[in-house]
């Protein structure tokens, strides 16, 4: 498969191949140089930026970071501490 860099240093990946691998817009790609002066390319994982979104309840308001660091802090307390129920 050939591609021609514009001048803007971009490459256009045909339809299919993006079919084919599951490459939507705004996907990452990493390419490393090999040895032989080929380009390996692979598809990086979405990270958690892609999520943004995921946990909204309509009609709640969005949580700050502070919130959800203090929630997150407040669980890792209680599982951390045993309960009356698991007591002998």
């Amino acid at each position: 498969m050939q591609v021609t860099v514009s001048d803007k240093g971009q490459i256009t990946l045909p339809h299919g191949l993006r079919q084919q691998l599951g490459i939507a817009p705004g996907q990452r790609l990493e390419i490393d140089p090999q040895e032989d002066g080929s380009l390996r390319v692979r598809k990086l994982a979405v990270g958690s930026a892609g999520l943004a979104g995921l946990l909204a309840v309509p009609g709640e308001r969005t949580r700050t970071l502070q919130e959800m660091e203090e929630g997150v802090a407040q669980a890792v307390t209680e599982r951390a501490t045993p309960s009356a129920k698991s007591s002998p």
